[in-house]
């Protein structure tokens, strides 16, 4: 079936993105709270793991500086020891606890999200989808996904780990001297600087990162889908410039990130140093000066104290930098579940048993504002008939049987089956009473009787075979080892074109649909295989209504009706004897395809239009 595709990139990749966003986060939060059991618990935990760490690391190494090492003592040196080792191992059991259930709360809740990501996917019509390129789909809900999951990993619990031990060391660090806590703190402005400097220049540096790697898994996607185009036409080099050249954009991209990182992480780290050193100048003259005032064990713990709390303030640059990646995978995320669909249900949609009849009533359709594919088409399809669509490419033949699955909603006229407009009914309801084949048959990863049946759990084993045995398949399938349930490869790359096309057949003919759709469905099949299923179909069609999409006017011959379509409007009707007879645009087009045979006994009566 055609589409309407166009080659435009999203817009939603060059999403910049805040580090912190209070309107993303509170929806984010949504997926966190069925496990805010686990984030209580880790904050417990962190909690003991910090007060464990600060105590042991700083004020338990003063007291042994002070009152044991200094003073010359040895008794009760082994005790102490032993009660940091075992607080070591607290604090590490704390942390490991900690870890374990962050982590364990950011799978669950990503798993949530990707659910409901690929639901909402599963739910946009055909319009979304022909408009933008599936490798940025497949960024959204793979490589954004992940950072927010790095984001809830490492952030949502670390943020506030880091949080409170600058808190809890300049607490310590107050306690234990006021005047050199000013001296440690009078880098802050500096860093300060530095920091907003580095906001400003991170957010540009990714954006960019994130629009090149979207353009380029959408580029990937396309040419390895298309890997068998591309050789065929001799692209390789063209393609290999062009992904040379989206590589070189994404590089360059990241390395201008490295650059602000390089600038940052060795100034936090010059500043701690310079911190130090003041410390080592300020409290070493003053210790000298009073040893009262400022013990050697207080300046010890205080350099100890001090070396810890610029750490913090550099695990916040990577933070800064997690927090940024996510805000604007989040926005990405969210703008896409935001997006509505053009096809919508009714609140109290119709579910009831189709019969089959079909009308279109003055139908004017475009893809794109008002380049009118179809032009005001009428036609009825009774119950049980058959009528078939011809026409040169473009006419609107695809386009009808979009517009009857309701893939697209007319912009004037309306369509019926079964006398109700297709938009009052339920999608699923609608759709399932119909079945379709297409000329290029998608066939999915798994084995032929999930290929066929398609996992509906109404379908059972007997049926797909029936419907095998009707249209010819089992008679390929019954010589592969495993039969029906022998492996399918992705896109059925194992198997022939003809035998994708029967396997189409049984597909459609499993749900035994009241309404059978045939949108050029035998023109990638051989002689024999194509007589094969004309006689399938003469049996299956009877009593069920059709509509036949196809070039080869040989398969559309016994048709009840057949519609000649011609720049989107319906230039001629009739059997075929009749389109024959009058010796127009059918004529035409059964002339060319049968130029070397003699024409029946009816002469036509013109031979243009």
């Amino acid at each position: 079936m055609k589409s309407t595709k166009t080659a435009s990139h999203s817009q939603e990749d060059a999403v910049i993105g805040k580090a912190y966003d209070a309107k993303l986060m509170k929806r984010l939060l949504v997926y966190l709270l069925p496990y805010r059991k686990y984030i209580i618990l880790a904050f417990l935990a962190l909690l003991v793991f910090t007060a464990i760490d600060l105590f042991a690391s700083i004020y338990l190494f003063k007291i042994v500086v002070d009152r044991f090492i200094q003073a010359g003592r040895a008794e009760g040196l082994s005790l102490l020891a032993l009660l940091y080792l075992l607080l070591l191992v607290a604090g590490l059991i704390f942390n490991y606890v900690e870890f374990y259930l962050v982590n364990i709360m950011s799978q669950k809740s990503m798993y949530d999200l990707r659910l409901h990501l690929f639901r909402h996917l599963e739910r946009m019509s055909l319009h979304f989808f022909n408009r933008r390129p599936v490798g940025s789909l497949l960024t959204r809900i793979t490589s954004d996904i992940e950072a927010l999951d790095s984001m809830f990993a490492n952030c949502i619990v670390f943020t506030f780990n880091d949080i409170l031990i600058i808190v809890g060391l300049l607490g310590i660090m107050l306690y234990l001297s006021p005047s050199l806590t000013l001296v440690a703190l009078s880098v802050l402005p500096i860093m300060a600087w530095a920091s907003l400097r580095f906001k400003k220049n991170i957010r540009e540096s990714y954006r960019d990162v994130r629009q090149y790697l979207s353009r380029m898994n959408a580029f990937l996607q396309e040419n390895i889908v298309g890997m068998e185009t591309v050789q065929i036409f001799g692209r390789r080099q063209r393609n290999f410039d062009q992904f040379e050249t989206l590589n070189r954009s994404f590089r360059d991209a990241n390395l201008r990130s490295v650059v602000n990182f390089s600038f940052f992480l060795p100034t936090v780290e010059f500043l701690g140093a310079l911190a130090i050193a003041l410390l080592l100048w300020y409290g070493g003259g003053k210790m000298l000066q009073d040893s009262q005032a400022l013990t050697f064990g207080t300046l010890a713990a205080f350099l100890q104290a001090s070396q810890k709390f610029f750490q913090p303030i550099r695990d916040l640059a990577d933070k800064f930098n997690i927090m940024q990646t996510a805000m604007a995978a989040a926005e990405r995320v969210f703008k896409l579940l935001d997006m509505k669909d053009i096809i919508v249900e009714k609140e109290s949609p119709i579910t009831k048993s189709i019969e089959g009849s079909v009308e279109f009533r003055n139908v004017w359709f475009a893809y794109n504002e008002e380049d009118w594919v179809l032009r005001d088409v009428s036609f009825t399809v009774p119950k049980g008939m058959r009528i078939a669509l011809v026409g040169a490419t473009g006419s609107g033949k695809s386009t009808i049987i979009n517009l009857l699955f309701r893939f697209y909603d007319v912009q004037k006229g309306e369509i019926l089956v079964d006398g109700i407009n297709v938009k009052d009914y339920a999608l699923k309801n609608l759709r399932s009473h119909m079945g379709l084949v297409l000329q290029d048959v998608f066939l999915f990863s798994g084995d032929i009787a999930g290929n066929i049946g398609l996992g509906r759990p109404d379908i059972e084993l007997d049926d797909i075979i029936r419907a095998s045995q009707a249209v010819q398949a089992n008679r390929f399938i019954a010589k592969i080892p495993g039969r029906y349930q022998a492996e399918v490869k992705e896109r059925g790359a194992s198997l022939s074109v003809g035998q994708r096309q029967l396997l189409s057949f049984a597909r459609a003919l499993a749900i035994n649909p009241s309404i059978l759709v045939l949108d050029e469905a035998t023109s990638s099949v051989d002689a024999e295989t194509e007589h094969l299923i004309q006689q399938a179909l003469e049996r299956l069609m009877e009593g069920r209504t059709s509509l036949i999409v196809a070039h080869r006017l040989s398969t559309i011959q016994k048709a009840d009706e057949i519609l000649v379509l011609h720049r989107g409007e319906i230039a001629e009707r009739g059997t075929h004897q009749e389109l024959l007879a009058q010796g127009g645009l059918y004529y035409r087009l059964y002339q060319l395809q049968y130029k070397d045979q003699l024409l029946p006994e009816a002469e036509p009566a013109a031979m243009g239009i």
